[in-house]
């Protein structure tokens, strides 16, 4: 049997080559690797010597060589392959094992070639520094392409496996080998999705698109989960291969396992906790809703009112802290429903085993700042639907006051604290805002009034004096008049109604002022 061994990631590398010596296989080797394997004192051939072709454009062209991917791609069986390799005095190659120059790095010592040199096939072009790896991927693919006959190696941890298969019967099973070329073509399949996004990067920016023509996701499963949506779905957390999010740095310190919903609340409710800051606040999430959230002096205050907004809805919700919990907040949070999960930058001393104490089974995890995607994907039959990520592009100070009232100060922070909560509410969604607290939250109705009229119910005259906050328009002055009914101040929309004129009177009647900001946020 014969080996060509060239890689960049060199973990096991040297106990892999003595470990294939020791057993008759014939190791070939270039660039790094071989200088590697060689300085153990394991014999390796070098490649120039099996292909009797040296290395040219500054190792760009190393192993895209007949002798190399003739003796990767000939089928065993057919007979006239075999008398191709004969004629052209070609030796067959039954494994190879071989990582790729991870795309967009800024190291300067590659594989496929000599070290601090280009290596092999790596491009240099309009996407500056970035290198494109030619040969490491077409030898990966020719031995993947032909796994019913080769064993290929893209990742360290699949050496131990591999070598005990071949102590045990000379080779590797077909299951074994199939399992391995899946992997070397996910590989490269997430190496060809790399290069494409930088492309994107560097074209997208000199135009005025925001969406590529194409886009290649190349997912790797990042975390089972206890289960999905239901307990009868299976469940996990993808990220984009070869990258780490903000959930990989996620530690979880008590609980039960994470289940789908678990991650989707605690996201949306970490996010939005994030992006309160930098005072203390809490955000409590409850099926991809806010049921309570607040800013306060202290976090204690947050947490209490917070959940003072709407102590049923939760009832085993997820509980999102800004900044450190107290023992001061825990002592609110052992009177308060029990959560099903508690997220949070840390835990004071003793704070942990208490909550532990009130509920072994809380989730309780440790998180670091929140990072969003750039783009927003949604399933849909037989594809996905994809947008920017949103963001609120206009500030309070770019809001226009369309009423004869004008806010005072307080009641516009009331304001852009109850349409920063709009946006992380389902839409229909009309949110009631006083003194910094979420009193009322009407989310996900088919129309806009019968939101007003849940978000009133649960402020129950607490909103008096605050601010009202819808995500789309009032289409009638009707959304208007309950506001008015649950007692606030200011009321915040987009506007953009054909009937403005008719909703401006109606908030000039009433007294109240009201802000247009000239975007909606609907969330579905």
């Amino acid at each position: 049997m014969r080996a060509l061994l060239s890689v960049y990631d060199k973990s096991g590398i040297v106990d892999l080559a003595r470990s294939l010596h020791d057993l008759g296989i014939e190791l070939i080797s270039s660039g790094g690797t071989a200088q590697v394997i060689s300085a153990a004192g394991i014999p390796v051939s070098d490649v120039a010597s099996f292909t009797g072709f040296p290395p040219m454009l500054s190792h760009r062209v190393v192993t895209l060589h007949p002798r190399i991917h003739g003796g990767l791609l000939a089928d065993r069986e057919d007979p006239s392959h075999l008398t191709d390799l004969e004629n052209h005095n070609i030796d067959l190659i039954d494994i190879v094992v071989s990582n790729l120059y991870p795309f967009g790095s800024d190291e300067t010592e590659f594989e496929h070639g000599a070290p601090r040199q280009v290596p092999e096939g790596l491009l240099t072009g309009s996407i500056g520094e970035d290198l494109i790896d030619i040969g490491g991927p077409t030898l990966v693919r020719a031995a993947a392409k032909n796994h019913r006959f080769v064993t290929v190696l893209v990742d360290p941890g699949d050496y131990p496996e591999v070598l005990a298969e071949l102590v045990q019967s000379g080779n590797t099973t077909s299951r074994t080998r199939q399992r391995l070329a899946r992997k070397a073509f996910a590989l490269t399949a997430t190496y060809d999705a790399a290069i494409v996004a930088s492309f994107d990067e560097e074209l997208l920016g000199r135009t005025n698109e925001v969406l590529p023509p194409t886009l290649h996701l190349a997912l790797e499963r990042a975390q089972d989960l206890r289960y999905g949506e239901n307990p009868h779905q299976q469940g996990a957390r993808y990220r984009v291969a070869g990258t780490s999010t903000w959930w990989d740095r996620v530690r979880q310190l008590s609980g039960l396992d994470l289940s789908y919903l678990n991650l989707f609340d605690a996201d949306a409710a970490w996010r939005l906790a994030s992006d309160l800051g930098p005072g203390p606040a809490v955000a409590i999430m409850k099926h991809g809703n806010p049921c309570g959230v607040a800013v306060a002096e202290s976090l204690l205050t947050a947490y209490s009112n917070a959940f003072a907004c709407d102590p049923r809805s939760a009832f085993g919700g997820i509980v999102a802290c800004n900044q450190t919990v107290d023992l001061a907040t825990v002592e609110a949070m052992e009177e308060a429903a029990q959560a099903d999960l508690v997220i949070a930058p840390g835990y004071e001393e003793g704070v942990l085993e208490r909550l532990i104490a009130k509920r072994k089974n809380t989730r309780i995890l440790v998180a670091d700042t929140a990072e969003t995607s750039p783009f927003h994907l949604r399933p849909l039959s037989g594809g996905f639907l994809v947008q920017e990520a949103y963001n609120l592009a206009k500030a309070p100070n770019d809001w226009t006051v369309v009423t004869e009232r004008q806010p005072t100060h307080t009641e516009l922070a009331d304001a852009a604290l109850a349409w920063r909560i709009c946006g992380s509410t389902s839409s229909n969604a009309i949110v009631l805002v006083r003194d910094q607290t979420a009193w009322g939250i009407g989310a996900g109705q088919q129309n806009r009034v019968e939101s007003g009229q849940l978000a009133s119910a649960k402020a129950a005259g607490r909103a008096q004096g605050g601010a009202c906050a819808s995500d789309a328009f009032y289409p009638f002055r009707d959304g208007i008049e309950a506001a008015a009914a649950a007692g606030v101040a200011v009321v915040v929309q987009p506007g953009g109604s054909v009937r403005d004129d008719e909703v401006i009177a109606a908030a000039n009647e009433l007294g109240i002022a009201m802000l247009f900001t000239g975007e909606r946020q609907f969330r579905h």
